[in-house]
């Protein structure tokens, strides 16, 4: 879904009962974007927690993956409500304590630069051939799912389905896809 830009300094959207006054950040000259962070928000990060624990909760998966940093209180918090579920962190860097990682490479619309994703061994060994659910804060072009799926691919590990909170743009299409509610894109 793409709504023009005309100006608007903020986006105001539903989610499941709850309205958030999102700011336009602008990632490109032609392409704005509703700025959703949920770092430092508690209460927001709970409610959305809670949220998606309800759509997830009938996916048969074994671990949750999930990017670091924006989506880590989220994913601490739905594995909490889904009665102490594990996640498994995939970083943006090799680590000093990291053994064996695996790497690959991810670009989104939020980063200027292709980054890294790399899985520390011993977290590579409690996925192998495990079922997973992917989760992100907000999916987009779907670019850090699919450096996800790449390193699961190496694994061997079945991916059942994915998370996010919001659902930005139209280029990530997944009947797997649990999601609160769909996010515009600003153009022009």
């Amino acid at each position: 879904m793409e709504i023009a830009y005309t100006g608007q300094t903020h986006y105001d959207i539903d989610l499941a009962g709850r309205v958030e006054k999102l700011q336009i950040a602008q990632v490109t000259p032609t392409l704005h974007i509703a700025s959703f962070v949920l770092l430092g928000d508690t209460e927001l990060t709970n409610y959305c927690s809670k949220v998606l624990a309800e759509r997830i909760k009938d996916v048969d998966f074994d671990y949750i993956v999930c990017p670091e940093a924006k989506v880590l209180p989220l994913a601490q918090s739905i594995c909490t409500y889904l009665g102490e579920r594990e996640f498994v962190v995939f970083r943006k860097g090799v680590k000093a304590y990291m053994l064996n990682a695996i790497e690959t490479q991810v670009k989104s619309i939020t980063t200027n630069e292709v980054q890294k994703m790399v899985v520390d061994g011993r977290d590579a060994d409690k996925i192998r051939g495990k079922k997973v659910l992917l989760l992100d804060d907000v999916v987009s072009t779907g670019g850090t799912f699919h450096a996800m799926e790449a390193l699961l691919s190496q694994l061997d590990s079945q991916i059942v389905g994915y998370a996010a909170v919001l659902k930005e743009g139209t280029d990530f299409v997944s009947d797997k896809l649990h999601y609160i509610r769909d996010l515009p894109l600003f153009v022009g």
